[in-house]
């Protein structure tokens, strides 16, 4: 059975791999009283847990890529800090173009990944075909592929840092829902749950597609919107090579990558509405099967081994939102858009170095506000998927 306590000096709201990390690498630098509450059964169980797991420099805007500058690295180095194998397969992510506009945007962010100090390759059309001589791309124009992109177990990530951040001192509880945060003199000052109350002056919110919710016990509305994303799994495929890459055909938002003997297919409903629903969607499934089968024919033979369907939490922007809000003490780290798992474990460090030094010093992502939107500083990523 969970019990509460009743004091904490940091509450962290959320159990995916934003709030594991924000523990441990608090705890890294000495913070004992930390209380780190999962509404699920299960840590990284919400919508870490039913993502793709893939993790990627390739992005459109430097900001992104100096996050994934400065998380993969930290994903690769990630069993010899914590102890936990995580399963990085650098396949490469290939995205391929079927349009002029897409390829004007492409030679742009490959350039900027360069000079970032990223090597992503710009390929031609054929260049893609030849790689893919599984797929039917006589419409591609270009590509654009990293070696060092490639896919991680989220769970091994959420999992090895609530391990990690227990062992230092941290209380990790699931099953323990929040319904209330009390804010008084524009202070936060407790976070109700269903297990009781907790005091505390610093909370952060950590909750991806719930954050929203949780912003507005506090009387904060921050812009997220939770939308559904789903994916399916095929039984074992022996013509797909071990080095398949992670493939995204660009203007569908749809795309393959190996997952076991098998593969991983996903694609953006981009009628879908706003929800909360976590259901599999069959009718838009089978628009994926068919748009899949048509890029890939080999998969008239395959069958589907598994199925589901996550949240991603959207911002106008596509960016995440870190630090403060109107509310003293009650802070954000939310809003990733779908790519939050590459970025969660920067993003932990990131908060830690915010609660305790003022500011975030391994990465300046101080234009990542919530105030850039009434403000109108918007930065938009193309490279969401």
């Amino acid at each position: 059975m969970n019990t509460l306590p009743k004091t904490a000096d940091i509450v962290i709201i959320g159990g995916g791999v934003m709030g594991a990390s924000a523990a441990y690498h608090l705890a890294q630098r000495g913070v004992k009283n930390i209380l780190l509450l999962e509404k699920e059964s299960g840590f990284g169980t919400g919508a870490t847990g039913r993502c793709a797991g893939g993790v990627r420099y390739q992005f459109s805007t430097e900001i992104n890529v100096k996050l994934s500058l400065e998380s993969l690295p930290m994903i690769e180095r990630f069993k010899d800090e914590i102890g936990q194998d995580v399963s990085y397969h650098k396949y490469g992510y290939l995205l391929v173009a079927t349009n002029e506009k897409i390829v004007e945007e492409f030679k742009y962010n490959v350039a900027m990944q360069n000079r970032l100090g990223v090597h992503t390759e710009l390929l031609s059309g054929d260049e893609v075909r030849r790689r893919l001589p599984l797929m039917r791309f006589d419409d591609a124009l270009a590509g654009t592929f990293n070696a060092k992109d490639g896919t991680v177990d989220p769970n091994s990530v959420v999992m090895g840092y609530i391990g990690a951040a227990q062992k230092l001192g941290v209380t990790a509880l699931n099953g323990v829902e929040v319904v209330g945060v009390t804010v008084r003199g524009g202070e936060v000052r407790s976070v109700k749950t269903n297990l009781g109350e907790v005091e505390a002056r610093v909370v952060l919110n950590a909750a991806g597609p719930w954050s929203g919710l949780i912003a507005q016990m506090a009387g904060i509305q921050i812009p997220i919107t939770p939308l559904r994303r789903q994916i399916f799994t095929t039984n074992p495929l022996k013509d797909v090579p071990s080095d398949f890459p992670f493939v995204i055909d660009f203007a569908q938002s749809l795309y393959f990558h190996r997952e076991g003997e098998g593969l991983l297919i996903g694609m953006s409903n981009q009628n879908e509405q706003p929800g909360f629903d976590q259901n599999v969607d069959e009718d838009f499934e089978l628009v994926n099967l068919e748009a899949a089968v048509e890029r890939m024919p080999l998969l008239e033979k395959a069958s589907r081994a598994s199925h589901w369907a996550g949240l991603y939490e959207v911002t106008p922007d596509a960016h995440p939102i870190y630090g403060a809000t109107d509310v003293k003490g009650f802070l954000l780290c939310t809003g990733f858009s779908g790519h939050g798992f590459m970025h969660g474990p920067i993003s932990g460090k990131l908060m830690t170095e915010f609660i305790l030094d003022g500011k975030c010093t391994s990465l300046d992502v101080s234009m990542l506000d919530l105030k850039r939107f009434e403000e109108g500083r918007l930065i938009k990523e193309y490279n969401v998927i």
